[in-house]
């Protein structure tokens, strides 16, 4: 079969539950979804993955969950207020609004410079600069006017990580090379949102800042980009679907001496010339920018201080070479939404069967599969079966995720728990009540064995888990 596109998986995602359209019920609100139950197992099953990685797994990172309205100065000092922005332009002739950055991948203009469909030649406004945080108020007599009750919505959870650097070092007694990983949402306002949970005004990041000395920054930056491609595999990303793109001197941000971004490609349907792979996430060497910019003490050369409303230093001392420092700091910084998209796209297959029916399979790797195991009465209308398949998943819930299901015919209940990504299914059947014996199904192959209730469970945890 030819590769999933975008509205492939918008399909299975809303007849599954996976992904919901946002406030559907009162006409939507664009670009904004909800994750439905399935959806949210498969977002957490992924936090999960990547939190015991980065911090359970190695021994040199912390966790942390910090505040998603900070202070103003938090912004300020970050350089969001006045560079945080997109290039934004305006067509005369259909009224839309893009970036410009982004022309390409929406219908206005498009070639050969024909506007939105209409005959018309597109008419752009010069580019103007849109900034992209969320404004709010703080208080219960707050004003737009007023400086003081000014906050922003997080357009990133990297400063609460920066901030909060001194009191993770201090209280976890941490020295270089270390990292700080946090997990939350944040909130840009996108000019041109769009391509499902692809770009969204609400999003979560998975992001870790790894502080360590200068010199050891351009190794440690390369270590990340190889580690975090085989991550992306051990989710059953397959390696020709990804690529790694190098940021040119004028993509980079202003504090970057370098960034590679890890591609997926989420486009396959587009043709060739065109941009098929897009961003899964980024690696970037961040230098010391962050931790000066938020320290009281660094001076410009004219010797005034950078920030003269900080009231904390965070350099860091080494005691071993009595040296005191601002740690460069490299930031793998990966988005869920694009990861769940990305893990769907790449998990979506289709196969025939017998009668010569299409079935969608859903190939999540079993450490991401939304139910593991599905245990299904071949005759619910058999009180011993139904009581002997319920016993059953009372018996393996609290080992693994399983579910009962007695809504229709076993072969129905095979296709929905293949297209919703189940490993196994389980069925219990007349013969179960005479040797104590089920039938296991496998998703991926639909071959099927017969297993000893007394060893069902082990059988099952070997299968998923090793």
């Amino acid at each position: 079969m030819s590769a999933p596109n975008i509205e492939t998986i918008v399909s299975l995602s809303k007849r599954r539950g996976f992904v919901f359209p946002a406030s559907d019920i009162y006409g939507g609100l664009g670009s904004s979804w909800d994750y439905g139950p399935l959806g949210v197992e498969l977002a957490n099953n992924i936090k999960q993955s990547w939190w015991r990685w980065l911090v359970h797994e190695r021994d040199d990172v912390e966790g942390l969950d910090s505040s998603i309205i900070q202070n103003r100065l938090v912004w300020k000092y970050s350089g969001h207020e006045t560079t945080f922005s997109d290039p934004l332009v305006d067509c005369r002739t259909c009224k839309g609004r893009f970036r410009e950055d982004k022309l390409r991948d929406v219908e206005c203009p498009n070639e050969p410079g024909v506007c939105a469909g209409s005959g018309k030649e597109c008419s752009l406004t010069e580019a103007r600069q849109f900034n992209l945080m969320f404004r709010t108020t703080i208080g219960p007599v707050s004003s737009d006017d007023d400086p003081a009750s000014l906050a922003y919505l997080r357009p990133e959870t990297a400063q609460g990580i920066f901030i909060n650097f001194k009191n993770v070092l201090d209280t976890s007694r941490r020295k270089l090379p270390f990292g700080i990983a946090q997990i939350g949402k944040s909130f840009r306002n996108e000019v041109t949102p769009g391509n499902f949970i692809f770009r969204t005004r609400e999003f979560e990041q998975m992001e870790m800042e790894y502080f360590c000395r200068a010199d050891d920054a351009a190794r440690i930056h390369q270590e990340w980009i190889d580690d975090f491609w085989k991550w992306f595999e051990s989710l059953g990303i397959k390696p020709e679907n990804l690529k790694l793109y190098e940021q040119g001197p004028d993509e980079l941000a202003h504090y970057a001496v370098r960034c590679v971004d890890i591609l997926y490609k989420f486009f396959p349907e587009r043709e060739e010339g065109q941009a098929q792979f897009d961003e899964l996430m980024g690696i970037a060497n961040r230098t010391d920018f962050d931790l000066k910019t938020h320290s009281k003490k660094p001076e410009d050369a004219d010797g005034k201080r950078l920030n003269p409303d900080s009231t904390e230093d965070l350099s860091y001392f080494d005691p071993t070479t009595n040296e005191r420092f601002y740690p460069y700091c490299i930031e793998p910084a990966a988005g869920v939404n694009r990861t769940v998209l990305a893990v769907l796209m790449d998990a979506y297959t289709e196969k025939t069967n017998d009668k010569g029916e299409t079935r969608v399979i859903l190939k999540l790797t079993p450490d991401l599969a939304p139910i593991k195991v599905a245990v299904l009465p071949l005759a619910k209308n058999k009180p011993e079966i139904v009581a002997m398949a319920k016993g059953l998943k009372k018996e393996l819930l609290p080992s693994m995720r399983t579910v009962y299901d007695d809504t229709g015919g076993i072969g129905k209940l095979y296709a929905r728990q293949d297209e919703i990504g189940t490993p196994f299914c389980v069925t219990v059947d007349h013969e179960s009540l005479v040797d104590d014996a089920v039938t296991v199904r496998d998703r991926d192959t639909w071959e099927q064995e017969r297993v000893k209730v007394a060893e069902l469970k082990e059988y099952l945890l070997k299968r998923l888990y090793t």
